[in-house]
C-alpha cells in the first residue's frame, strides 16, 4: 500500500527524457480563519521534514495534526491508561530501537517452547502472529483470480485485461528505469571528470559551459535529477527503487506462473484451514519495511533522543504479519483482526487493499465482530488517485458495500495529506470519496523507523492510516471510557474543514473541496479531538 516518487513524478520524468531528450465552538482554529491561513513559500527544513504530521496549521502553516501542541497544552505527562494496538500488516523489527520498548507482549505465553500456553489457538505468540510463514513475495488477487479461474466470468475477464496490461507495462517500466538509470550515471561520471572531483554542487553542474551536445545533454539530465533530489546519488536511489517496484511487479504481483503460498502450507480459499503460520512476525528481509514504518508512527518511543516519535505515548503494538509483497488473502486478514481482537487489541490499523477480494464476507464478519468487543478497524484509503465512489474504483475492505449504508460503526478509512497547504494540500497518489473516505491526514513523504534500527521517508495512505490510529490510541488512552464508535464520530468531527479547492488525483483538471471528497470534509486534528473527547467523556457534549 505504500507509494513512492518513482511511481507518479518520475514516470514523467522518465517519459520526458525519452520524448525529448463538524463542531466549531471546539476548533481551536477557527473555521474562519483556516482559508486565510498563508501557505509556506520556503521549504522545510530537515526538523519540520522529519515532524511534518504533528505540526498546527496556523502556527507551522503546515497541515499538520496537531499532536506536539496537543501534548504541550492537553497532556503534558499524563500517560493515561495503556491501549493495545493491532499492526496488521507485513512483519515487523521487534528488536528496533525505537519500537522495542513498546511492544506488546503476550503473558499468557511462554517463548520457545512450542505450546500454546494460553490456550488461543496460537502457539508461541509473544509479540502477535505471523500468517505468511516464510512466505512474503505475492501475486496481486487480480493474477490469482486469472490462474485459479475465481469467481464470476464478469470479475474474471476483468482481472485478465488488468493482469495483461500491467504485467507489460512492468516489463516496459523496469527496461525505461534501468536505460534512465544508466544514462544519469553516465551524465554524473562525465561531470565529474570535467569538474575533476567527486562531489559537485548543483550551482557547479549549472556553471559549466555547454559548448558540445553531450554536456548540454548531461546538464539536462542532471538538471531534472536535482529537482527530484538532493543530488544525482539519492536521484539515483530513487530510481533503484523504482527497478526493483517494477520488477516486483513482473516477477510476482502480475505474474501468472509464480506461487508464493506453496511454503505456507495451507488452503488460502478455505477459512477453516487455520493451522498455519508460527508464532514470530519479525520482518524476513530489510526490504520488508513496512509494518515497521507504520509501527513507528503510530508509537515510536517518543522524546527518547532517537530517530521518531509516533503519535501515541501509551501504546503496545501487536504485530500481525499478514501482509505480503503482493496482496493479502482475505483470510490471513480475517483471521488477523479476529486475532486482534480475542488478544485485547482496541485498535487494529490496516494499511493494505486492493481492487479485488473474491472472499470479502470474511473481512467484514472480522469487522463486525471488531465491532462487537468495541474495537476500532482504522484503514488506509489506497493510492490510486481516484474516487473511491466510481463502481469501477474499489478499494477492499469497505464497510459500505456498492456505496450503501454503512454495516458497522467502527471502521475509519484515511486518505493521505502532503505537506503543502492549500490546492496541493491531498497527496497526489490518495484516494478520495465523499462515500468511502472518511477523513484526510498526513501521508506524504512520512519519516518513521524501518528495520535495522534505521529511519526513512515512506508516503502512501498506508502512513495516513497509522497517524489516525495514534490519535484514536490517545483518546483512548486518555479517555478509555469512550466506545469505539464515539472515538470515531471525535475525530471526523473535530478536524479541520478547509474549503480551498484541491486537486484531486495530481489531476489539475479535476478539483474538488474537502467536503466533496471525504465524508467528514476535513483534516485530522488530535489537539480539538481530545478537547471534544474530554466534553464527551464528561457528558458535557453529545455526538
Amino acid at each position: 500500500m505504500t507509494i513512492s516518487i518513482y511511481k507518479y513524478a518520475l514516470g514523467v520524468f522518465v517519459a520526458t527524457l525519452f520524448l525529448g531528450c463538524g463542531a466549531t465552538t471546539l476548533v481551536s482554529t477557527p473555521i474562519e480563519s483556516i482559508d486565510t491561513t498563508p501557505m509556506k513559500i520556503t521549504d522545510l527544513t530537515d526538523t519540520e521534514k522529519k515532524n511534518w504530521g504533528h505540526l498546527d496549521l496556523v502556527s507551522d502553516t503546515i497541515p499538520g495534526m496537531s499532536v506536539d501542541k496537543a501534548y504541550k497544552e492537553l497532556i503534558g505527562n499524563k500517560k493515561g491508561q495503556k491501549v493495545i494496538v493491532a499492526v496488521l500488516d507485513s512483519g515487523m523489527d521487534l528488536n528496533h530501537e525505537d519500537l522495542d520498548d513498546v511492544l506488546w507482549t503476550n503473558k499468557g505465553e511462554r517463548a520457545g517452547d512450542g505450546i500454546d500456553n494460553d490456550k488461543n489457538g496460537y502457539i508461541d505468540d509473544i509479540h502477535g502472529y505471523n500468517f505468511l510463514g516464510e512466505s512474503y513475495n505475492e501475486q496481486l488477487e487480480a493474477t490469482r483470480i486469472v490462474k485459479l479461474k475465481i469467481g464470476d466470468a464478469a470479475s474474471q475477464a476483468k482481472a485478465k485485461a488488468e493482469v495483461e496490461a500491467k504485467y507489460a507495462k512492468a516489463v516496459e517500466s523496469k527496461q525505461q528505469y534501468e536505460q534512465f538509470l544508466q544514462a544519469v550515471k553516465n551524465a554524473d561520471e562525465a561531470i565529474k571528470k570535467q569538474l575533476g572531483k567527486s562531489e559537485y554542487t548543483k550551482k557547479e553542474m549549472s556553471a559549466i559551459e555547454a559548448n558540445d551536445e553531450a554536456t548540454q545533454q548531461n546538464k539536462a539530465i542532471l538538471t531534472q535529477a536535482y529537482s527530484y533530489a538532493d543530488s544525482p546519488a539519492d536521484f539515483m536511489k530513487l530510481l533503484e527503487e523504482g527497478i526493483t517496484h517494477f520488477s516486483d511487479q513482473a516477477n510476482y504481483n502480475y505474474n501468472v506462473n509464480f506461487d508464493g503460498r506453496t511454503v505456507v502450507s495451507d488452503n488460502p480459499y478455505d477459512i477453516t484451514d487455520t493451522k498455519y503460520g508460527n508464532g514470530n512476525p519479525q520482518n524476513r528481509s530489510e526490504d520488508e519495511s513496512h509494518g515497521t514504518h507504520v509501527a513507528g508512527i503510530i508509537g515510536a518511543e517518543r522524546n527518547n533522543g532517537k530517530g521518531a516519535n509516533g503519535v501515541a505515548n501509551n501504546v503496545e503494538i501487536m504485530s500481525i504479519r499478514a501482509v505480503p509483497n503482493g496482496d493479502e488473502y482475505d483470510k490471513d486478514i480475517a483471521l488477523g483482526i479476529r486475532y486482534a481482537v480475542d488478544n485485547g487489541a482496541k485498535i487494529i490499523n490496516g494499511s493494505f487493499g486492493k481492487g479485488f477480494s473474491p472472499n470479502a464476507q470474511w473481512v467484514y464478519d472480522a469487522i463486525k465482530y471488531a465491532a462487537s468487543k468495541d474495537v476500532l478497524f482504522v484503514h488506509a484509503a489506497g493510492n490510486d488517485g481516484v474516487n473511491l465512489d466510481d463502481p469501477n474504483e474499489p478499494n477492499f475492505p469497505n464497510d459500505a458495500v456498492n456505496n450503501g449504508p454503512e454495516f458497522s460503526d467502527n471502521v475509519i478509512t484515511v486518505g493521505a495529506l502532503a505537506p503543502k497547504y492549500g490546492s496541493e494540500m491531498l497527496a497526489t497518489f490518495s484516494n478520495y470519496g465523499e462515500i468511502n473516505v472518511d477523513v484526510f491526514a498526513p501521508g506524504d513523504e512520512i519519516y518513521s523507523t524501518i528495520p535495522n534500527n534505521k529511519y526513512d521517508y515512506q508516503g502512501g495512505t498506508s502512513m495516513a492510516s497509522p497517524a489516525v490510529a495514534g490519535v484514536a490510541a490517545l483518546i483512548r488512552s486518555q479517555y478509555p471510557k469512550l466506545s469505539a464508535s464515539q472515538v470515531k464520530h471525535i475525530i471526523l468531527e473535530s478536524g479541520l474543514a478547509p474549503q480551498t479547492n484541491l486537486i484531486l488525483g495530481g489531476d489539475t483538471s479535476k478539483t474538488g473541496k474537502m467536503n466533496e471528497v471525504s465524508k467528514s470534509g476535513k483534516i485530522v486534528n488530535a489537539y480539538n479531538a481530545l478537547i471534544m473527547a474530554k466534553g464527551v467523556s464528561e457528558g458535557k457534549l453529545r455526538l
